[in-house]
């Protein structure tokens, strides 16, 4: 999504007029994984008929917040812009919650939701919270201003005495560990399902793509739902002392550090 020079005052009502549809607004929230999707699966996500997602696919992409990238015969959507993963999240973590799901597919998909999911770049839900908690344990994160609460909501945890050693032994080089103009190393996002921080920005990313490329964690088809290996749970419980926090039902939270005030 390209920023142009701004002149005026963002027009706001524009934009959320964009997010104010029911369709509309399941669609960005299936393409929230940063993954791409084909109309199919997206009308499926939206519970609408293909005709009807397609019509919000268009006005969508009209509106720069989705990109198409054909591919032969059919053509995939994706988001144009992690940024808008960020806002959907977040926008998720203000919204009421929905009738429970009448189907037990539903049911289960939300289960899944809740327990591991990718939130565009970076594991959310019971897993990302849990990861999150563990690197707090572990010294590898330290609370930003000496106490659990702060007022930014997006950084309040900064690298410990054991980031190194620790983030390192999770596959991050240290190199990484550094200062990016491009983007941020810490961010934290309020996760919508779990109401507590999880780790975002580039050092979510980074560890995501650590635990993809070991093997420890696994992405569903089209759907934003993750699931932890067995090598995954080892690996997690030894180096990061999760052993507590994995059940064979998924994710269990761990120690509740309270409600912290950020996507997920």
């Amino acid at each position: 999504m390209t920023s142009p020079t701004r002149t005026g005052e963002p027009d706001i009502a524009r934009v959320a007029s964009l997010f104010a549809n029911g369709t509309r607004a399941r669609i960005l929230m299936a393409l929230a994984g940063g993954h791409s999707l084909p109309a199919s699966a997206l009308a499926e996500h939206a519970g609408v008929t293909p005709q009807a997602a397609s019509t919000q696919l268009n006005r969508l992409s009209r509106a720069g917040l989705i990109a198409v990238r054909p591919s032969g015969r059919n053509r995939y959507y994706e988001l144009a812009d992690r940024r808008i993963a960020e806002l959907m999240e977040s926008l998720a973590a203000l919204a009421p919650a929905q009738p429970v799901a009448r189907t037990l597919r539903a049911s289960n998909r939300n289960e899944a939701l809740r327990r591991a999911r990718l939130c565009y770049d970076h594991a959310a839900g019971r897993l990302g919270v849990a990861i999150t908690e563990a690197l707090l344990n572990s010294g590898a994160l330290v609370p930003a201003g000496g106490t659990l609460q702060t007022e930014n909501a997006e950084h309040p945890y900064r690298l410990g005495p054991a980031a190194i050693p620790v983030l390192t032994g999770l596959g991050v080089p240290e190199s990484h560990l550094t200062d990016d103009q491009r983007r941020p190393l810490l961010r934290f996002c309020l996760d919508w399902t779990e109401q507590r921080h999880h780790l975002a920005g580039r050092l979510g990313a980074d560890l995501f793509n650590a635990f993809t490329t070991a093997g420890w964690i696994t992405r569903a088809p089209h759907t934003r739902a993750l699931h932890l290996t067995p090598a995954g749970e080892d690996a997690l419980a030894r180096r990061l002392g999760m052993g507590g926090a994995v059940d064979p039902g998924g994710i269990r939270a761990v120690g509740d550090r309270g409600s912290l005030n950020g996507c997920g």
